[in-house]
Order: C-alpha cells, then structure tokens, then sequence
C-alpha cells in the first residue's frame, strides 16, 4: 500500500499545479490513496467548495484542513456533507464536519484522522485524547493522521504517542518540509511536516513584501497569494498491507 500525503494547498495557483502534476505522480509512484491538506486552498485562505472540488478532480481521495477550517463560511455545509472532506477532530461537537473517516479501496480500508495541536494553536480538545478517543472506537489496520500543528516537539511526542497504533503521522501547517522522515519503532510513519503546494518565490505562500511589511510596522495588511513557479511538497508512506505498519517513508518535492 502506497499513500501519499501532501502539504498545504496554498491559493488557485496551488490547485492549478497539483491539477497538472498529480495524475501522472500516482501513476509513476503506484499510489492508492492519497491525502491533501486543503484548509488554504482558496485565494485569502481557508477553503471553499469550489477549491475542494479542484481538489477533488486532480486526484485527492481525502482532503484535511486545519485551523483556518472554517475561515469561509461558505464551506459550512460541505463540512456536513462531504464525508471525505475533514476538519480535526478535536474540535468540538457543535462544529460543522467530521474529523475522521474511512476510505474503502476494495481489498482493504484506510482509516484518515485529521486532528490540530494545541501548542501555539486554537484551545481545542488534547489531540492525544482526541486520538485515544477515536482509535478506541475501532478503526482499520491501516489509518494514518494528519496533525496540523505549530510546534515540532508536539508534532513528534504525539507521533511517538501513537507508535505502533497507527500507520504514520505527518505534520502539516509549517509549510516548510522537513527532513526528519522515518519509521518509528512501532512501525509508525513519521515526518514533522510535509512542507506545502504553492509559489516558490514566497513566504509561505504569500506575496514576500506583505509579509515583511506586516513584520516591520506592526500594522494590518491584507495578504495575496504569490505568482510564479510553484512546487508541491509531500511524502509517500509505503505500508504493509497485512499488519498496517509502515515500511518506508519517501519525502517528495517536485518543482
């Protein structure tokens, strides 16, 4: 079992790249399933149903999101009604959506928890009770999660958390890729973030001089998305379908 998990979808020009270049990356990587963060899908961040959809349509099985799930409020009701589309968990029970779902491929099913740190982030639930939680209710022998989170130390105590009881944990959120792939003890995949999908020539995805005057004065600016060359950032996590552990992490950039 190959799943592939992709970073931050940064704007329409990330949708535009991830459009072009992954049906032919599933095809050259054998991959089953994959998995897209998209809560900055759409230009101004957060996402919308029309961003999802892109989604959708260029290959994604599963898309996640995280704290700007709910920045448009025109995505609501496709919380609600898009069962493959996920907010984390442990936000509370009133909030539009679902955190967790299962993917039926045929010959097997893959669990897909999406769940949001608390370190530098929104007060929600603890994401290791959350994860306790949900994995407590049965879930298939292949799950894998995404956690969207600020802080490394958090991302890599919750991976270490659930070695062994899960298939693989990656971050997302940063949108800057890290080089600590690997498999841990248990037979967790890991790596911190996966980076994201979007303009090269940015910070983090927007414009470098609206950041760096929001940096310098303090004051309110308006952010826009970046132009010009994109990349997409990501990892393949390799798993053994009889035991659900992971075998290999593969960290994934292409320009």
């Amino acid at each position: 079992m190959n799943i592939l998990a992709l970073g931050d979808v940064v704007g329409s020009i990330g949708c535009r790249f991830l459009r072009r270049h992954l049906p032919s990356l599933k095809k050259i990587k054998n991959i089953d399933l994959v998995v897209v963060n998209g809560e900055n899908s759409a230009d101004g961040n957060g996402l919308t149903p029309v961003s999802v959809q892109s989604l959708l349509d260029s290959g994604a099985d599963v898309v996640t999101s995280g704290n700007h799930s709910f920045r448009r409020k025109e995505s609501y009701d496709l919380y609600d009604s898009c069962e493959v589309l996920l907010r984390p968990a442990n936000y509370p029970p009133a909030a539009p959506g679902r955190g967790y779902c299962v993917v039926d491929l045929g010959r097997t099913q893959v669990g897909v928890l999406n769940l949001m740190g608390v370190v530098y982030m929104e007060s929600l639930e603890s994401p290791f009770d959350a994860a306790d939680r949900i994995l407590a209710q049965g879930t298939p022998k292949i799950t894998v999660v995404d956690f969207h989170a600020e802080a490394t130390g958090e991302k890599r105590s919750f991976a270490w958390y659930l070695d062994g009881r899960v298939s693989a944990v990656f971050g997302t959120h940063t949108h800057v890729q890290t080089a600590d792939e690997c498999v841990l003890p248990g037979g967790t995949g890991y790596i911190s973030d996966l980076g994201m999908t979007g303009p090269v020539n940015s910070v983090l995805g927007v414009r470098p001089e609206l950041v760096i005057r929001k940096m310098r004065t303090k004051m309110p600016v308006r952010f826009a998305v970046a132009d010009g060359d994109c990349c997409t950032c990501g990892a393949i996590f390799h798993i053994d379908d009889k035991t659900g552990k992971t075998l290999s992490v593969e960290r994934l950039q292409i320009l």
